[in-house]
């Protein structure tokens, strides 16, 4: 019996895909579909209500268990409270005030204090530390780390900070204070995941102090919108505030003067603003308005100080050079010499180390510090420079406040003059190799400088050993689905940069003394005796060669194993442009294979026709081994799509097509979908889309289209105040009005909010959007893109893609293939319905068959739940991802309904034409982690709290 009309969303996906058949009986028909007229998110399964009762009884007697729940009692009282129902017959709950956001209430209040240390003025161990995040990638600024026995400052937090501190063992817990040299995705991108996981650590949850120039009030108003809790958030803004209540450029010397942020015992951080050159010409002000809305525009139309028109100052344009002062190391105290100044041993000693002076016991004269101290040796200063462009370095150039760090021309000191210990060079390779930037650098005498630009010869370098440790083991055993990295191959191991790319030191005259940065490279500060640098902490340099060697003497049999799942090709035209998957007689003689036989879609299928990327497949935060969410749509010539796209998006694409390689991907791409709000889903957007926006500034484009949630509008509303995004925004949640349009299912009404936050929504200015995806989708080769409604949060979906119908050489008419992807979600018959007769559904399989308890109470699935969906829709394969950062390498699963089934790794890309294997590779990847299928548990608690707060939004 057909479904009845329970959505008009759900009603019409048949209409797109002629495929949807109605529910046949599953173990899953007993799911009743989502009622949005009574509650968008309840399941109607009983008319009795239970709270608190999982419905754990469903799962098959056969499935591995764990005996205990990790949620404990304490855990317990956190969890809101669910509204699940029961029955005799099995049923899949779910926590209906999770779904409805209602649960925001039952978490207790979290009063996140900044920390207060006591500090130490006699340090004896400070130094400066690289955090070479981006280094490998070129996709974010690195960070910098200044170490104080009892304080730690870290400047920059972009995309990928969180994971690199998670792999160095570097403690988040500890860190004071973050400084930003720039306000924009390259440098901050990192931020809104570590405040989330900051907020999550301990019962009280943790915060810092955000540091940035005046643009910084752009980014937290953006980052609001997702992050529950303001508090998390500590701003300390400064410098010139750029708004339209401004009729001209603040005053230049309000970009002059040093502005001292902290000056405390141990150190003295000061600020000097540094903005691009307002001379004629410069391109960098001449560029049009970031936002499109003519009333908005007031923010960007500024005067020069000389009262020129046309140039235009943004915020984000700003940068920052820090300058850390650490106080001088006074002298030793000679007690002969006060003495003979008629002073008695005691407190007047101690008054004089001080630096106080005192009266002489015996005579009749006062004793000064300086009688009865040696030579105070000066403190060491560090210098962080961010000199983006051109003319940022014009600007820089003519800062008289850097004046008193200058020698002359000499190597003389002057009197006045305080000498430059270190200077860490954020800036460009292309600005540092210019002989003006390298002058201005001579100007500092004998500091040693150190070049943290992008550096070709470091991208051979993983900074993450972790994941690309476990990245080459897979390509050893499958270099199908894990092919080598973009640029970290077998065939790249005597990798050397052009010359016209290569580092700074070799590559302009040496003028001064400089050094390239390295991952983890220290300057020592304290203890004086060993100021200069350390390369003890730099990591040994492990070659995929080594890894191999390494794993199999661990396990031997893998050689054997990876023969075998190389035979899994053998037959198969893999080096022809077509492949006929039919004749690959390796799977004649499997049983399962008559049950599940090659769905026609696949019919000399090409192997540039899809691949899917599984980029990031952890769930929360990210680990040492996964990544948060994001999947690749590759499809080839005609274009790519992503679905979700998690922090450090960029830097996986990157690992995975080298450098150009992702950068043809983002240039390419047609389309970004996000399924729901939670930061681990969305905050990579910013970081793609303004790379998009400068790979295409010279070339005639439109904006990209992103469909997700409204949620997600107000955060790139707000954040396009600080950079322009270069995009459109398609919301795909029910607005009640009508568009006529056949690319989604009617009633979805897709619809733009290209306006002003709090402004009437208008549907016509929605239509030019959605002619834009249409016509974006149809030249990439799809029929339709539909969003539909699955059970986790508010305005939570999934989405189904379906590629166009093609014609054979002989005029057959072929279906094209249909992928589906769950977001994060419960069971649900919304994403059953969708999922008819998939060619590949991706879905989320949070949690292990045990831990029933806790998918109920996030509203996350288990993997036999996952398997059940695909099994219950018809899917042809099944690919499980989004797992918990509990399972760090491989998650639990049991062995019962896997033979069309695969679990996702990192990198792990899919080939359409590959889909008959992929289930056949699962026990090898088994016997890859025979020794580390552990889950752990020392993780446990910091994985819930984290997740509580990184999904509680």
């Amino acid at each position: 019996m057909p479904l009845p009309q329970v959505s008009s969303l759900n009603l019409n996906l048949r209409l797109l895909f002629p495929l949807l058949s109605p529910f046949k009986p599953t173990s899953l028909s007993y799911l009743k579909p989502i009622n949005h007229s009574s509650s968008l998110f309840t399941v109607l399964a009983s008319s009795k209500r239970h709270r608190n009762v999982p419905p754990s009884h469903h799962l098959k007697p056969n499935l591995a268990r764990r005996n205990t729940s990790t949620l404990s009692n304490r855990d317990q009282q956190k969890v809101a409270p669910m509204e699940t129902t029961t029955e005799p017959q099995p049923s899949v709950g779910f926590n209906k005030r999770r779904a409805e956001g209602r649960d925001k209430s039952d978490k207790p209040h979290k009063n996140l204090q900044l920390k207060v240390r006591k500090l130490n003025p006699v340090n004896t161990i400070s130094y400066v530390q690289i955090l070479g995040t981006g280094m490998d990638t070129q996709d974010t600024s690195p960070s910098v780390l200044l170490f104080f026995d009892k304080q730690r400052f870290i400047f920059n937090a972009g995309e990928g900070l969180q994971r690199f501190c998670t792999e160095h063992k570097i403690k988040l817990s500890k860190i004071d204070h973050i400084f930003l040299s720039r306000v924009c995705s390259e440098t901050a991108g990192g931020l809104p995941g570590l405040l989330l996981t900051l907020a999550g650590m301990g019962d009280e949850g943790m915060s810092v102090n955000v540091w940035g120039p005046s643009d910084l009030k752009y980014l937290v108003d953006a980052m609001k919108s997702f992050i529950p809790n303001a508090a998390m958030v500590h701003t300390r803004s400064f410098g010139p505030m750029l708004s339209s209540d401004t009729a001209s450029m603040p005053d230049s010397s309000q970009f002059q003067e040093p502005i001292v942020l902290i000056d405390d015992e141990v150190v003295k951080i000061s600020a000097i603003l540094l903005r691009p050159s307002c001379s004629d010409g410069s391109p960098h002000l001449n560029e049009e308005p970031v936002m499109q809305n003519p009333s908005e525009r007031g923010l960007d139309e500024r005067m020069d100080p000389n009262g020129k028109a046309g140039s235009i100052m943004k915020p984000g344009d700003m940068s920052v050079i820090y300058v850390c002062e650490l106080p001088e190391i006074k002298g030793k105290f000679d007690p002969a010499k006060a003495m003979s100044l008629g002073l008695k041993p005691g407190p007047k000693y101690r008054e004089l180390q001080l630096g106080n002076s005192v009266k002489s016991d015996r005579q009749n004269i006062m004793v000064h510090p300086s009688d009865v101290m040696g030579p105070s040796v000066p403190g060491p200063i560090v210098l962080l420079v961010d000199c983006p462009t051109e003319s940022h370095l014009q600007e820089l150039l003519s800062i008289q406040s850097l004046s008193s760090y200058y020698v002359d021309a000499l190597d003389n000191i002057p009197e006045s003059a305080k000498t430059v210990t270190c200077i860490i060079h954020l800036s460009p390779a292309s600005v540092i190799r210019g002989s003006n930037y390298q002058r201005w650098m001579q100007r500092f005498g004998s500091a040693q400088h150190i070049l943290a630009g992008h550096e070709m010869k470091n991208v051979a370098i993983p900074i993450l050993k972790s994941s690309a440790r476990i990245a080459a083991r897979l390509n050893y055993l499958c270099p199908q689905f894990f092919p080598a990295p973009g640029f970290w191959s077998l065939q790249q191991l005597n990798y050397s940069a052009p010359e016209s790319s290569a580092s700074s030191e070799g590559s302009v005259p040496k003028l001064c003394e400089s050094i390239a940065a390295k991952n983890l490279l220290k300057f020592t500060l304290r203890p004086y005796a060993h100021l200069g640098l350390d390369r003890s902490g730099i990591p040994n340099s492990v070659t995929p060669t080594e890894i191999i060697d390494e794993l199999v003497t661990e396990i031997p049999e893998i050689v054997d194993a990876a023969q075998c799942v190389s035979q899994f090709w053998h037959g198969s035209r893999e080096t022809e442009e077509t492949t006929s998957l039919q004749d690959n007689k390796v799977f004649v003689e499997e049983p399962w294979l008559n049950e599940n036989s090659l769905p026609s879609c696949l019919e000399n299928i090409r192997r540039d026709d899809l691949e899917i990327v599984l980029l990031g497949t952890g769930s929360s935060q990210p680990s040492k081994y996964r990544n948060v969410s994001s999947i690749f749509i590759n499809l080839f010539a005609k274009g790519s799509l992503l679905l979700d796209c998690g922090e450090g998006t960029l830097g996986q694409l990157k690992r995975r097509y080298g450098v150009e390689g992702a950068d043809d991907a983002v240039r390419h791409l047609r389309c970004i979908w996000i399924s729901h709000i939670h930061a681990d889903h969305h905050t990579g957007l910013a970081r793609i889309l303004a790379l998009r926006r400068d790979l295409l500034q010279a070339v005639p484009h439109e904006p990209l289209v992103v469909v997700g949630p409204r949620q997600l509008k107000r955060y790139l509303d707000a954040y396009q105040r600080l950079e322009d995004l270069d995009m459109q925004f398609l919301d795909y949640g029910p607005t009640g009005q009508s568009i006529d349009c056949t690319l989604f299912a009617r009633g979805s009404q897709m619809q733009s909010y290209w306006k002003r936050p709090g402004s009437p929504v208008d549907n016509r200015m929605a239509l030019p959007i959605l002619k834009t995806l249409k016509r974006a989708l149809s030249e990439a080769g799809l029929e339709a893109l539909v969003s539909f409604p699955v059970v986790h949060c508010p305005q939570a979906f999934g989405v189904a893609l379906k590629a166009a119908e093609r014609i054979n050489s002989v005029g057959k008419v072929i279906p094209g293939w249909k992928i589906v992807y769950s977001g994060d979600t419960r069971p649900c018959p919304e994403l059953i319905e969708a999922s008819r007769g998939a060619t590949v559904l991706i879905h989320e399989a949070t949690f292990e068959d045990g831990m029933v308890d806790e998918a109920i109470a996030r509203n996350h699935s288990t993997t036999m739940e996952a398997i059940e969906v695909g099994d219950s829709a018809g899917a042809y394969r099944i690919i499980l991802t989004h797992f918990s950062q509990r399972y760090p390498k491989i998650p639990i699963f049991g062995e019962t309904h896997m033979h069309k089934t695969c679990i996702a790794f990192d990198m792990m890309s899919v080939n359409i034409a590959d889909l008959p294997v992929l289930p056949k590779v699962l026990p090898y990847l088994k016997l890859l982690f025979k020794n580390e299928m552990i889950v752990d548990e020392s993780e446990d608690i910091v994985d819930d709290a984290v997740e509580a707060v990184h999904v509680g939004s």
